[in-house]
Formats: C-alpha cells, sequence, structure tokens
C-alpha cells in the first residue's frame, strides 16, 4: 500500500511543511507513505507522468490559492489514467467549503478539513488495513467524502491538536539544499484581521520552547541558510518569543537566518534591546502595516498605531542588525489611489529593507469573503481571488499599481540601486510619486518585455536623464557603484564612466587589494575633488548581511606605502 503526498509549491526554493508534518505524525505507517514535491513552473503533463509512474494506492494534494487550478486539472486527468486510485485534498483552499467543492468537482473522492496530521493518520490506517469503507471513513473527523453512490458525506470538524503531540518532521535535510526550510512553533492568530484565514481561529496554541530550541538546534547544527517561521503572530506570547529569541542569540552558528512575521507594537523595552543584541542577519521579520488610512484599518479589524510603530520600526533600523519587511494590501476598503499614496509614503518613510505591495485577496473563509460584496468589492472568482476594483479603486487605478509594484520591486527591494535610490527618491516630491513617475516611463519604454539587469540599470538612467538632466554624470557613477556592489562584472557597463585616464593607479591599486576586488575610479564620489578622482573598492570577501553588497572602501595612499 502505497500512499504519495504530493505538494505544488509556487517557487523551487520553496518546501511544503504540511506533508512533512503528516508523515512524521503518522509514525510506524510512514513507511507506506511516500512524498513528492513539485512547482507550479513544472508542465502539468510531467507532473501527471510522475505521479503515474510512481504508482500510488492513494493520491493526496496539499491545496492553496496558487495551486489549486494544476490540482483540479491533475485530479481529473489521473482519475482517467488510474480510476481505481483514490484521490484526497486537504490545505486551506479546500477546507472551508469541503462539501461544495466535492459536488463541483466528481474526480475528487475526499477532503481532510482542517488540521491534517490526525486526520491524515486515521484515513492512512483505513487504506493500510484495507478497511476504508464507508462506516470506517465515518468515523473520522474532519473528513468530507463521498460514497460508492457518489453522495457527499461531511463528518464532524476535528478537535484541534496539541502541538506538543507533532514530531518533528524533518529528520533528513537532503532534499532542502538551495530551499527555505519552514518551521512552526505555534498555530492561531489572537488578532481579527477580516482579509486573513488565521483569523478565523482565535484560540493561539504554542510547541512547548524546549522542544522547539532543541528543533532549532537541529537547523543550526547543519547550517540551513533559512528557517521561516510560518507562524502567523511569533510575538503573541513574550515569554516564548523572548526564550527562542534568547536561544538563537546564544548559538548563532553564524550563518543560518530566521524569518518571523510579528506584530511590531507588541515589542517592549526588553524585547527591543534582545533583539538589539541580535548578530546582523540573524533574525528578520515582516511586519504588515497594511494601510495608514485609519478608517480602513477599523473596516479590516485592525487597530494600529502607526506613530507607535514608526518609533519601534526606527528603533530597530537604527541597529543596522534586522533586515525588516513591511506590508501594504491594495484593494481594501476607503482605500482609493491618492489615500493608498499616502499609506505608500508613510510605510516608506520607516525605511523597511523591503516593502511589499500586495492586492487584497478575497480568500474563502475570511471574514472579508463575507463583507466585500457589502463593501462593493468585485474580485476575480478564479484562484488567487484577487480584487478587480472597489468602490474606491478602479480596476485602471489597480494595473497602474501593479506597474508601481514591479518598480518597487525591481528598484528598491532588489537593492541593486541602494546608492542610486537614496539620492534620487528625495528629488521628487514623495516616494508615491517617484515609483508612479518611473513606473509610467518603464512602462512606454518597455511595455510588458522583461528587462536585463544591464537594460534596467540603462533604464533607469534614461529617466533620470529626462527627469534630472544636470545631474547624469553624477548619476552615472551612482548606477556604476550600485552596479559593482553586487557583482565584480566580466563585461563593463556600456553606462559607466571611462577609466582609461586612471589605468596606471588603477593597475597599481589592484596589485594591493584582494584578487577578486573590484576598483573604480570616480570624480563625484565621497572623497573626490578639484577633479581628482576617488579610488573605491569593493570587496566581495565580505558582504553585508542585510542587503548582500560588497564592502566597499575609499582607497588612500597610506594603503599603497
Amino acid at each position: 500500500m502505497k500512499l504519495l503526498l504530493t505538494a505544488i509549491n509556487a517557487k523551487y526554493i520553496h518546501s511544503n511543511l504540511a506533508i512533512y508534518s503528516l508523515r512524521a505524525y503518522a509514525g510506524a505507517l510512514s513507511s507506506h507513505i511516500e512524498l513528492a514535491e513539485f512547482t507550479i513552473n513544472h508542465r502539468t503533463e510531467d507532473i501527471l507522468r510522475e505521479i503515474y509512474l510512481r504508482k500510488p494506492d492513494v493520491l493526496l494534494f496539499s491545496c492553496y490559492i496558487w495551486n489549486i487550478v494544476y490540482v483540479r486539472e491533475l485530479a481529473e486527468n489521473l482519475k482517467k489514467l488510474m480510476p481505481e486510485v483514490p484521490v484526497w485534498l486537504g490545505g486551506p483552499e479546500v477546507s472551508y467549503d469541503a462539501e461544495a467543492f466535492l459536488r463541483g468537482n466528481p474526480p475528487v473522492d475526499g477532503i481532510l478539513c482542517g488540521e491534517g496530521e490526525e486526520v491524515f493518520r486515521r484515513l492512512a490506517e483505513c487504506y493500510v488495513k484495507g478497511q476504508a469503507d464507508m462506516g470506517s471513513l465515518s468515523r473520522i473527523p474532519g473528513l468530507a467524502f463521498r460514497d460508492e453512490e457518489g453522495v457527499v458525506h461531511t463528518n464532524p470538524p476535528a478537535p484541534l491538536m496539541n502541538l506538543d503531540s507533532l514530531p518533528f518532521p524533518y529528520a533528513d535535510l537532503t532534499d532542502f539544499a538551495h530551499r527555505i526550510i519552514y518551521y512552526e512553533s505555534s498555530r492561531g492568530c489572537p488578532f481579527s484581521c477580516s482579509y486573513c484565514l488565521s483569523s478565523v481561529e482565535k484560540r493561539v496554541r504554542f510547541r512547548n520552547t524546549e522542544t522547539v530550541c532543541r528543533e532549532l538546534q537541529f537547523f543550526l547544527d547543519r547550517n540551513v541558510p533559512q528557517v521561516k517561521f510560518v507562524d502567523r503572530t511569533f510575538n503573541s506570547r513574550k515569554d516564548h518569543a523572548m526564550t527562542i529569541w534568547r536561544y538563537l542569540l546564544d548559538h548563532d552558528n553564524g550563518l543560518t537566518n530566521f524569518h518571523f512575521e510579528i506584530e511590531a507594537e507588541l515589542l517592549d523595552e526588553e524585547e527591543l534591546e534582545l533583539l538589539g543584541k541580535l548578530r546582523p542577519g540573524l533574525v528578520q521579520i515582516e511586519i504588515g502595516v497594511q494601510s495608514a488610512n485609519q478608517k480602513t484599518l477599523q473596516a479590516v479589524r485592525r487597530r494600529t498605531d502607526l506613530e507607535k510603530l514608526r518609533g519601534i520600526t526606527e528603533r530597530i533600523w537604527k541597529g543596522r542588525n534586522i533586515h525588516q519587511h513591511l506590508d501594504l494590501i491594495a484593494g481594501l476598503p476607503f482605500e482609493d489611489y491618492e489615500s493608498f499614496g499616502r499609506s505608500f509614503n508613510v510605510v516608506f518613510s520607516m525605511k523597511p529593507e523591503q516593502l511589499q505591495l500586495g492586492f487584497l485577496k478575497v480568500l474563502k473563509g475570511s471574514p472579508m469573503h463575507r463583507d466585500a460584496r457589502g463593501y462593493g468589492i468585485v474580485w476575480n472568482s478564479r484562484p488567487p481571488y484577487e480584487v478587480l476594483f472597489t468602490p474606491w479603486l478602479s480596476f485602471g487605478d489597480i494595473l497602474r499599481l501593479k506597474m508601481i509594484e514591479e518598480m518597487v520591486e525591481i528598484y528598491y527591494n532588489s537593492h541593486q540601486f541602494g546608492r542610486t535610490m537614496e539620492r534620487l527618491i528625495p528629488c521628487f516630491s514623495s516616494p508615491f510619486e517617484f515609483f508612479e513617475e518611473l513606473a509610467d516611463d518603464y512602462q512606454a519604454r518597455q511595455g510588458d518585455r522583461k528587462a536585463s539587469r544591464q537594460q534596467r540599470f540603462e533604464l533607469l538612467l534614461d529617466f533620470i536623464r529626462k527627469k534630472l538632466p544636470k545631474e547624469e554624470n553624477r548619476y552615472r557613477e551612482l548606477l556604476t557603484v550600485d552596479y559593482y556592489l553586487r557583482e565584480r562584472a566580466k563585461a563593463r557597463p556600456a553606462f559607466a564612466p571611462d577609466q582609461k585616464p586612471y589605468q596606471e593607479k588603477l593597475g597599481r591599486i589592484r596589485r594591493s587589494v584582494p584578487k577578486q576586488a573590484h576598483v573604480e575610479a570616480l570624480i563625484t564620489a565621497e572623497g573626490a575633488s578639484d577633479g581628482n578622482p576617488a579610488y573605491l573598492v569593493f570587496d566581495y570577501e565580505t558582504r553585508d548581511p542585510l542587503t548582500g553588497d560588497a564592502y566597499l572602501w575609499r582607497w588612500t595612499e597610506e594603503e599603497q606605502r
């Protein structure tokens, strides 16, 4: 008997915690369980082929908004190829309307609703023992399934799990090279944000911190690059968060990064002091601001003290040791284009390392799914159920915001243009206006064509040439600095200033700096005077742990001696 737990992830770098947790909880039954992970970039024909060749006796899919279209197609075709193989689904995309989903998708035999570990274990036991009949299935809480006549049955919901009963899901990390590892130390959320599925369950449950720290040591011992906590509000209980952060401080391996979603306003002085002691790059935090419009925040059931939030993010930023990722959502009630621009400027002023501009997704099972029609919000009926327009935001506005989002991703979140952005954005009346004008220019010149890395530099320089023609030479140099901060490029970019007048001295400097370093002569850089260049050394052996930039310093004659 072979049960195949299948995940279709959004990217290769992602992994699916759910299927690993289900297999681990199944205990002795795990010898009958195999895992298969794909991405949405795989052709469905290739996924279909591999599943067929693995010859499962029971097939189960983990379902989310990004993969449900693929799962439906695969279930339909696999049922044609292997009609005798039961197809089961689980996950947030099918849990909240399981009965309706089964009626609309005949190839699917059943759904595991809610938390799946105990439900799956009991289901697997039925199949392994050859007892997966109507009588046995009807006794498993958390199942919705169709019988042999096609009638859909929905069992009572399964009780919530005791998280300390969950075994560690990662016995072996062989399959996780170059991938993010996901981990959870709690389930549930104390907040009630209407757009979020976590708001449905108010109770928060925690794993024992001794267990958590022991499991984190497993990752630390193996120098895992990144562990991303999936806890909805990691710091909802102070002692839980403090114990884990203290452990990471004391056992830091100098390499592993840990990502946490937090509610920044909950941080007190003791927590801020502890965070300030962490190695740069050890921790990154994600903070959902979502909007600076108080009427909007009230409508989505968020309470945000923006001044307090600003003070906390500024305190963290000044420490220069923690990557801050701040989120905004476009399409929320009462937020029009101008209001969103103001929200953008407020969040941008908090100097996040990343500013994520997202768009409202009206998720099944969330309070927003019930509220949206009352507000007049219209969304796409297909996954990921993204907003199309609202009474405050037209579809045209959303299209424009999507171009602005792309500019933020390319020119700000990538950290490939840091020096240029630092000087350029203040030349405009606001950060939002800058990205707005840049988006219009980029769209007019590039359309939907993808631009190479060098083309993105050239497009930005063309934009600067139009907006600030007298500053072109200064920005050529700033763009050159940004270009070389990331890599010692083999081919010199066309926009970079001419280095021929300085070749002799550049040659002498190169002999006195690390072999892999790059040296650049710039006449408008800090340290340049009276037309004499400053010589900047880009050392790729040492990098900024927050941005990935090469270590940069100005060469002096003293170093030559």
